[in-house]
């Protein structure tokens, strides 16, 4: 950026280039939430293989934090308060990104049929 003359030493000042405008990038936002992580990997397996089959651009996929939700009930229906168990369901996720999607792209993921437990959440954006 800075260049010196010759002749009085004082810094020269360049001017930037003007980069080239990208074009806007389309991203088909897939979240894929599951209770068993076994089962969300395989799927997740599938929905990659699917997209990379129609030459798609992948992100992915990326673990987002597993949510927890605990339950706390009483073991005995009325005199024993102290004696408790606690429950938890663990909601595992995966983001997975696929930009510039074609109309083949997206007509192969949404006539992929996916194992009973795992839900999918589509976006465009």
């Amino acid at each position: 950026m800075i260049a010196e003359t010759k002749t009085t030493g004082t810094p020269k000042r360049t001017r930037k280039k003007a980069l080239p405008k990208e074009e806007p990038v389309q991203r088909l936002r897939i979240k894929v939430f599951a209770y068993e992580h076994k089962l969300l990997d395989a799927s997740v397996r599938q929905i990659i293989s699917t997209a990379m089959r129609h030459d798609a651009k992948i992100r992915g996929p990326i673990p987002l934090p597993i949510e927890i939700k605990k339950y706390t009930v009483n073991r005995s229906t009325f005199i024993y308060k102290d004696a408790r168990e606690q429950f938890e369901m663990r909601t595992h996720k995966r983001l997975i990104d696929i930009l510039n999607p074609s109309a083949q792209v997206i007509e192969a993921l949404t006539n992929l049929t996916l194992p009973s437990g795992v839900s999918v959440e589509v976006k465009m954006l």
